[in-house]
């Protein structure tokens, strides 16, 4: 069974008006002073209105829940000791003007990148899964690559922006993708060609390291795993672990066609950028791009495709019944931009009220 590990990002809010608050610095002072395993837990980001936490690798879905589920409360016990809260958004519904963490690297950034640093106030979701090797990594990230537009379109948070609705499901996906290092990438074919190439982009100087390698899947530069970073913050844990199921039977999947001599899908870029574009912009409110035939599909067909793609890897864990009820209720519920859009609607346009019952949804 492989291993799976998700890493987290946060906005700290005030928890009255649910402005975003520069206090990463005093929680993780706060965690600090309490100690235990929560001091390697819980991380800055790049901007201080921002709090990381990452699980420990858990081949049990039942033990990644109790960890998301615990890690979130512990992260909203130290922010409730000054007056803020955590909530899951993968970007601020209100109006916010970023402060950059301290730090040589940020400053780089900030030096660097500009705007574009001083704009990515946003939160991911990343989903690690181990591997046997980076030969069979760059297998998994040359197959991964048409199915990771859905996982986008599923963890959709992100409808709004400084206050106002953006139009897209994720936006987050749309001012990430600013980094000049981010989005999908081309067919490898091997683990040496695969660090030639983060070797030559490292080396042109416009990225700081290997840290900078933004792809939507790679191979990560801490731990033996494919690292899948497409998804926004989720809203609710559960929709978390469904994440991070569906990821891990991707990659399963992905093994056993390069281990059965399958060749991987090869769709350009340019297509599967338009299809990470269609994701962001829809979410499942609409038209997907069907990843086999990168041509529109109603979302319920897509999301369906993507199950049966994986089923066997799903069946083989355990996994095909939780999968199916994630699924279906993500299908009839709408995911964490229909439920903030539901949100403003029901509170007669208020954003607070969106990121006050939001606070409440974080912890599940």
């Amino acid at each position: 069974m492989r291993s799976v590990g998700v890493e987290e990002e946060l906005l700290l809010v005030d928890s009255r008006t649910g402005e975003p608050q520069a206090l990463s610095a005093a929680v993780l002072a706060s965690v600090s002073r309490q100690g235990g395993k929560e001091a390697e837990v819980f991380e800055a980001e790049l901007h201080r209105q921002q709090l990381e936490f990452g699980t420990r690798p858990q081949t049990g879905m039942g033990d990644l829940a109790e960890e998301i589920v615990r890690w979130r409360a512990e992260a909203a016990r130290h922010a409730e000791g000054l007056g803020a809260a955590v909530v899951a958004l993968a970007t601020s519904p209100l109006p916010v003007s970023p402060a950059i963490g301290s730090g040589e690297r940020y400053r780089w950034l900030e030096e660097q990148f500009g705007l574009t640093t001083q704009e990515q106030l946003t939160c991911g979701c990343h989903v690690h899964v181990s591997v046997d090797s980076d030969e069979e990594g760059v297998a998994v990230l040359d197959r991964i690559r048409p199915w990771l537009s859905v996982l986008l379109a599923l963890s959709a948070n992100s409808p709004f922006w400084q206050g106002k609705d953006s139009k897209y499901s994720s936006y987050r996906s749309r001012v990430w993708g600013r980094w000049p290092s981010a989005g999908p990438v081309e067919i490898f074919g091997s683990a040496d060609r695969y660090h030639e190439q983060v070797d030559a982009m490292v080396g042109t100087g416009a990225l700081r390291d290997q840290g900078m390698i933004y792809f939507d899947a790679r191979l990560s530069h801490r731990y033996p795993t494919v690292e899948i970073r497409v998804a926004d913050v989720c809203l609710d844990p559960s929709t978390t672990v469904l994440m991070a199921t569906l990821a891990r039977a991707l990659v399963e999947t992905a093994a056993r066609q390069w281990q059965a001599g399958e060749p991987p899908t090869r769709h350009g870029v340019g297509l599967l950028r338009l299809a990470a574009w269609r994701a962001g912009r829809s979410g499942l409110e609409e038209e997907l791009i069907h990843p086999v035939t990168m041509r529109p599909a109603p979302a319920e067909a897509v999301v369906r495709a993507l199950f049966e793609h994986v089923r066997d890897a799903l069946e083989d864990s355990g996994d095909v019944l939780p999968v199916q009820e994630g699924l279906t209720a993500l299908l009839k519920g709408g995911n964490g931009a229909r439920v903030q859009r539901d949100l403003l609607h029901r509170s007669g346009g208020d954003l607070r009220s969106v990121v006050t019952e939001c606070v409440r949804r974080t912890r599940g």
